[in-house]
């Protein structure tokens, strides 16, 4: 060491506080305790590892068995943080000063440490809300409820630094299963684990507490067969307003670092957060559907009227074809009003079709699709375009055909809404079609009554593929 110890001692307390992140400033301290001393080994254990998720560093190398050692505790405040220990000073003794030194080091390490811990609790509390935010606003909106569970167990895995992210349910037995799981790898072989009834953790999740585990595989409260995966794991109940949705397991790795208690309270809040975000997101989806069904009855209203009006309208036009003499005029008023009935069964048809659809759901077949469709341009036309079906069309038209029907009707609605005058529009999908080289096709056919370079023709829009 130099003659006077004073600037080398500046340059090391200055040195143990020029870095905020806690793991940095301990590897400063280590570092800084050998230059210091002149020792070529220092280490730094801390006496509780699980609370800051530390291991023991130290400078390369190892410490010679015969080599005499230097001993100095560090204290955060009241409390024991953990113990540096220095090691061979080459052919000189650790001195009287040395050890005054580093006791000057430490103190100036404890604040250092404070400081770094403060700062990473702050870091780690905002990283949790900004992750309890994203999952409320990514649950606020679209998606199916096993949507809003995985949604949840991805972003707490992902905060955690987890291997895994699941959401255990009570089962109709007793127990818990993984109904969702998100890992690094594929979590097809975890999702669908269960708890029996009578396993020792099982009473504190069914009941609402948060279970907390060193190592998953050698607890003896653990009896699922993926445990052995795993090491310190956090189990915490996903409960809103008495109503216990679940549990969230987080597990880590076996050998990973164990949770830190900071790391335990944020995991709780954010799972409180996420299952008050998902009673909210399910009331929200009630809402909704009760939205659709409100428009249902509308609908049903509508059609009511329409159906009415036109059998109405039918019935005049057959008393009227009793009053007449003539044969051809009979024939032609007969034949029209036919057309107009079949016209009416086929509405009623295709809007009762439509009524049945899941609310929640998007429409899975074809024809579903196609009402879809026409569904949505009805926001746009301000009515609903008649959609009529011919054949077996859910077991007659490929997929890939159905795919490019699908987008020519969306091309002709758009070009429908955009002409002037329409207040009606048919679309016809026919599966019986016979193609003009003689082949069984399925023709498309959306007809609007818009201005046309020819009036009082309209225009229509014909797509036809073969099956």
């Amino acid at each position: 060491m130099a003659d006077d110890p004073l600037p080398p001692l500046l340059d090391a307390v200055l040195s143990v506080g020029t870095d905020l992140e806690l793991r940095t400033t301990l590897q400063h301290i280590v570092d800084a305790a050998a230059d210091l001393t002149g020792a070529r080994y220092a280490a730094l254990g801390t006496a509780d590892p699980g609370q800051d998720g530390l291991i023991e560093l130290r400078t390369p190398g190892t410490v010679p068995r015969t080599a005499v050692s230097l001993t100095v505790p560090i204290r955060v405040q009241d409390e024991e943080f953990g113990t540096l220990h220095l090691a061979d000073k080459g052919k000189d003794p650790f001195t009287a000063e040395d050890e005054q030194l580093l006791h000057v080091l430490a103190a100036q390490a404890g604040i250092a440490i404070g400081n770094a811990r403060l700062y990473e609790a702050a870091r780690q509390r905002e990283r949790w809300i900004e992750g309890a935010a994203a999952v409320t606003t990514a649950l606020l909106g679209e998606g199916s409820a096993a949507d809003a569970l995985t949604t949840v167990a991805e972003r707490a895995r992902l905060l955690a630094d987890a291997s895994a992210g699941v959401i255990l349910q009570p089962t109709e037995e007793g127990g818990m299963e993984i109904v969702t799981a998100s890992t690094y790898d594929d979590p097809g072989d975890i999702v669908g684990t269960t708890i029996a009834p009578g396993s020792p953790v099982l009473d504190q999740l069914l009941g609402g507490e948060p279970v907390f585990i060193d190592d998953s595989a050698t607890d003896p409260r653990m009896t699922t067969p993926v445990r052995h995966r795993f090491g310190p794991s956090m189990m915490l109940p996903l409960q809103a307003d008495g109503q216990l949705i679940g549990t969230l397991a987080l597990p880590r790795r076996r050998g990973d670092r164990p949770y830190t208690s900071v790391e335990r309270l944020l995991a709780t809040q954010f799972a409180s957060q996420a299952a008050l975000a998902l009673v909210l997101a399910d009331a929200q989806h009630s809402r909704e559907l009760l939205a659709v069904f409100e428009d249902r009855d509308r609908i049903a209203r509508d059609l009511h009227d329409l159906v009415v009006q036109r059998l109405f309208a039918t019935g005049m036009m057959l008393e009227s074809a009793q009053r007449r003499s003539g044969a051809d005029d009979v024939h032609g008023t007969l034949g029209k009003a036919v057309d107009e009935l079949q016209s009416t069964i086929q509405e009623v048809r295709t809007t009762i079709f439509a009524l049945q659809q899941p609310p929640a759901d998007a429409p899975t077949t074809f024809r579903g699709k196609v009402l879809r469709e026409t569904a949505g341009a009805a926001a746009l036309l301000g009515f609903a375009p008649s959609t009529q079906f011919a054949g077996a069309v859910e077991s007659r038209v490929p997929e890939r055909t159905a795919g490019h029907l699908l987008t020519a009707l969306r091309r002709a609605l758009a070009s429908a809404s955009r002409r002037s005058g329409v207040s009606r529009i048919e679309v016809t999908v026919d599966a019986t079609a016979t193609l003009p080289d003689g082949r069984e096709g399925v023709r498309l056919t959306v007809y609007d009554d818009g201005e046309a370079d020819d009036p009082g023709t309209g225009t229509t829009v014909t797509w036809q593929a073969p099956l």
